[in-house]
C-alpha cells in the first residue's frame, strides 16, 4: 500500500459520518449532472429532516435525480439552488421552493472563485489511481472552481464514473473525506426524432461543410443533425456537452477532429450524460478530453476553430430576433446554459455559423413560436445582436447582417402558414414592415 492508498484508507467514511460535519446554514456545492454527490446529498437531506437542520443550500446545475431535497417541505431545511433547471427541479423552482441562479455557463467558475463561496464541496468522482488522483469523469465543467474556496471537500467515489482525460482532477491530499457509493449512473433516454426534427436537421446539415467543428445539445433536432452529418468528412467536436450522437459520429468516421486548429485529433467537452454505452466509450478514451467550462465555453477559444457550427434550441423568437430559450413567460423552465457562449463563439469563428432551432408552433398548431413580441415576462437568452440563423420546419432565416424589416420578413417566411397573416399585420402595426 503506497502513501496515497494509506491516506485514502484513513479518510474513508460512511455518508452519515460525513454529513455530520455539515451544520445548519451551510452553503453546499456539487458539480453538474452526473457529478452530483447523490449519496451525500440524500444523506444530508435525511439528516436535515431528522435533526431539524435549517438554512442549508445545495447548489448545482442540472440535477438528474429526484432526491429528497426537492420534496415539498424541505425548502427551509435544505434548499436547492439550480444553476440550470432540469425537469426534476422545475416544479420546485416554479413554485418558489427552490431558487435559481441567472448566469452564462462560461461564468460559473468565475462566480464560485470570486462571488459565491461554498462551505462544503462534494462530488461524484472516478476511483483513485495509484498516484492519488481522482477524475471528475463526465462532469468536469465546474468542480475545481466550486472547491477552490470550500472549507470542506468530500468525494463520493463511484466505480461506474468513467475516468476521463483532460485537465480536471482532484488529489486525495486535497480531500477531507471519501465515501464509496457504486450506484449506477443516471442514463438519459434518446429523444425520438420526429418528422419536423428530421426536416430541421437536414436544413442545418446542408449548411455544414466538411471539416467543420460542431457543438450539439440534446433533443430531437440535435439527434437529427447528428444523423444527417454521418455523410460528412473530417468533422471536429468542441461542445459543452458530449452527446450520444457524437459517439455515432466518431464511430462512423465522420468525426476525426483532424481539421481543428486547436486540440487536433481530440474531441473536447465539459460534461456528458447519456447511456451506459456512452460512458463505456468515454472511459479512459484519450480521443476525448474534458476541460473546465470557462475554457470550453470561452467564445474566444470557440472562435479559434475555423467553420465552427453551433446548434441550440429555443422556446420562442420575436420579429426583431430576440430568443427566449429558458422561460415560459416569467416561469423558469431551464437556464441560459452555454447557448449564448456558443452563439458568440461561432460569431468569432472564420466561416462560423450558429443555428437557433424551434418548431414553428406549439400545442397542436394553436400557438406560434415566432411572435411579434416575446411573451410578457420572458427571459431574453440570445439578443437580437447575437443571433445568426433561426430554423423551423418551414425553412432557414438568416438574421445576421439584416435590417429590422428584413428580419421580420425572414422570420414570417419560416413561421407556420396559419400565423403568417397575423404576424405580417403585427409587423406593419409595429412599423417593422410597410
Amino acid at each position: 500500500m503506497n502513501k496515497w492508498q494509506e491516506m485514502y484508507k484513513q479518510k474513508l467514511a460512511s455518508a452519515e459520518e460525513i454529513v455530520k460535519q455539515i451544520p445548519s446554514g451551510s452553503v453546499c456545492a456539487t458539480p453538474c449532472a452526473l457529478g452530483e454527490a447523490v449519496g451525500l446529498a440524500q444523506a444530508l437531506a435525511e439528516r436535515a429532516e431528522r435533526e431539524g437542520l435549517t438554512g442549508i443550500t445545495h447548489h448545482m446545475l442540472l440535477t438528474l435525480k429526484n432526491l429528497k431535497y426537492l420534496e415539498p417541505g424541505m425548502e427551509n431545511k435544505m434548499k436547492h439552488v439550480a444553476w440550470f433547471t432540469s425537469g426534476f427541479a422545475r416544479k420546485a423552482v416554479q413554485e418558489g421552493r427552490a431558487d435559481f441562479m441567472p448566469c452564462y455557463y462560461k461564468d460559473v467558475p468565475m462566480l464560485w472563485r470570486e462571488l459565491v463561496e461554498a462551505d462544503v464541496f462534494y462530488a461524484t468522482v472516478s476511483p483513485m489511481d495509484k498516484h492519488g488522483w481522482f477524475s471528475f469523469g463526465v462532469s468536469a465543467s465546474t468542480g475545481r472552481a466550486q472547491m477552490s474556496r470550500a472549507k470542506k471537500v468530500f468525494l463520493e467515489v463511484n466505480e461506474n464514473m468513467p475516468r476521463t482525460h483532460g485537465s480536471q482532477f482532484v488529489h486525495i491530499s486535497e480531500v477531507d473525506a471519501v465515501f464509496e457509493n457504486n450506484v449506477p449512473l443516471a442514463e438519459l433516454g434518446e429523444a425520438p426524432i420526429t418528422e419536423k426534427d428530421q426536416i430541421i436537421g437536414n436544413y442545418i446539415a446542408d449548411l455544414i461543410p466538411d471539416g467543420a467543428t460542431i457543438q450539439l445539445g440534446i433533443g430531437g433536432v440535435p439527434n437529427a443533425v447528428g444523423q444527417a452529418l454521418k455523410t460528412k468528412k473530417d468533422l471536429g467536436i468542441h461542445s459543452e456537452m458530449f452527446t450520444e450522437g457524437m459517439v455515432d459520429l466518431i464511430e462512423s468516421g465522420a468525426v476525426n477532429n483532424s481539421k481543428k486548429n486547436i486540440h487536433r485529433y481530440k474531441a473536447v467537452a465539459a460534461f456528458a450524460a447519456g447511456s451506459k454505452r456512452m460512458y463505456d466509450f468515454l472511459d479512459d478514451n484519450p480521443g476525448v478530453e474534458f476541460h473546465s467550462i470557462d475554457y470550453v465555453n470561452d467564445p474566444n477559444v470557440i472562435g479559434l476553430h475555423d467553420n465552427f457550427v453551433s446548434i441550440n434550441a429555443t422556446l420562442e423568437v420575436d420579429l426583431i430576433g430576440q430568443a427566449c430559450s429558458e422561460s415560459i413567460g416569467p416561469k423558469q423552465f431551464s437556464g441560459t446554459g452555454g447557448q449564448v457562449d456558443f452563439v458568440r463563439g461561432a460569431g468569432l469563428s472564420k466561416g462560423g455559423k450558429s443555428f437557433i432551432t424551434t418548431y414553428s408552433t406549439a400545442k397542436n398548431d394553436t400557438i406560434s413560436k415566432i411572435k411579434p413580441m416575446l411573451t410578457e415576462g420572458s427571459h431574453v437568452t440570445c439578443t437580437k445582436n447575437d443571433i445568426d440563423y433561426v430554423v423551423t420546419e418551414y425553412g432557414v432565416a438568416k438574421l445576421k447582417g439584416k435590417t429590422a424589416s428584413q428580419r421580420a420578413k425572414e422570420l414570417i417566411a419560416i413561421a407556420h402558414p396559419n400565423f403568417r397573416e397575423e404576424l405580417t399585420f403585427a409587423a406593419k402595426k409595429m412599423n417593422l414592415i410597410v
